[in-house]
């Protein structure tokens, strides 16, 4: 399966999606059309769905997102959490002073069935 790996800028996060099942969502997230970048993000998944592998662990280190940004990191989740075959977890990063980014990580939690980790770091 081809990775996909999309440069991050200052309004949207680098993302890396391999097919070995690590996945990274690194940066700011406040794309023009959240909709429009989270899509090949979701169709990657479904297509990895297909075949996962024994683990795939999602490392989120977003320093900061938008709301249209937080629905489309949800269905991110949510299609996660429709695979089958595969043991999913998810890593919270937040910055040690950023209570609001630990709080949208344990908001996230509440709602998805799929472990999440909470990862204090000095700087995203």
């Amino acid at each position: 399966m081809e990775e996909l790996k999309i440069e991050g800028s200052a309004k949207t996060p680098t993302v890396e999606f391999k097919g070995d099942g690590r996945l990274l969502l690194k940066g700011r997230s406040i794309p023009e059309n959240s909709i429009e970048f989270y899509k090949p993000l979701l169709d990657w998944i479904e297509e990895y769905g297909s075949s996962p592998k024994d683990k795939t662990v999602l490392n989120v280190q977003l320093e900061y997102f938008n709301t249209s940004s937080s629905k489309c990191i949800l269905d991110v989740f949510k299609k996660l959490e429709t695979l089958t075959d595969t043991n999913i977890e998810i890593n919270w990063y937040y910055e040690e002073d950023d209570e609001d980014m630990l709080e949208a990580g344990e908001d996230y939690q509440a709602i998805i069935d799929i472990p999440f980790k909470m990862i204090e770091v000095e700087e995203l």
